[in-house]
């Protein structure tokens, strides 16, 4: 018996050795937890944008998100982050149901910064290695925030903070308090 497999440049499934026509079929996104490659890349794609309008009309002052593994939590994190964030490409929502309430579009796409910190990576065998990985988390969010480096609304103690956070080497202290200095 020969194996099953999917050729998806070529839009054919092999059955049997036999190859079938998939025509207008769209890939499976197993793994992919970035919003913007899953759009880009014409992957499926169950609208969750609903979500952001009922954080923005139902808003807490903290949101927790619940939910067992593998069940999109970092998609939609990432989703937030494409939909909130500066510099983000807006038509990645085209089509989608949050495209259709232009004001809140208006009002809140692409509008602010955002730190998205994942701690899915930091695993070490030794509290030594686990710090380790953090601040290099840490590190990458504070690189990737560079560019508000221009912005007018931080002073110099923020900028200061900023370098700070991109240093290898980091206090107790400085860890500690490090997701707070990069959101206020």
């Amino acid at each position: 018996m020969k194996s099953n497999k999917t050729d998806n440049n070529n839009k054919v499934c092999f059955i049997n050795g036999r190859g079938y026509k998939m025509a207008g079929l769209k890939k499976l996104p197993i793994g992919i937890e970035n919003f913007e490659k899953l759009r880009q890349e014409d992957f499926y794609y169950i609208d969750k944008t609903r979500l952001i309008e009922q954080l923005l009309t139902r808003w807490g002052e903290v949101n927790l998100f619940t939910r067992p593994r593998r069940f999109g939590k970092s998609l939609n994190m990432s989703m937030l982050q494409s939909f909130f964030e500066i510099g983000k490409d807006k038509t990645l929502f085209d089509g989608l149901r949050i495209s259709d309430n232009q004001e809140l579009c208006e009002e809140y796409q692409g509008k602010f910064p955002v730190v998205s910190v994942s701690l899915k990576g930091i695993n070490g065998a030794t509290y030594e290695e686990a710090r380790r990985f953090l601040i290099k988390t840490i590190n990458e969010e504070a690189r990737r925030l560079s560019v508000l480096s221009d912005s007018t609304e931080l002073d110099e103690t923020d900028h200061e903070l900023l370098t700070q956070l991109k240093k290898k080497e980091m206090t107790n202290d400085s860890l500690v308090y490090s997701i707070r200095e990069l959101t206020e």
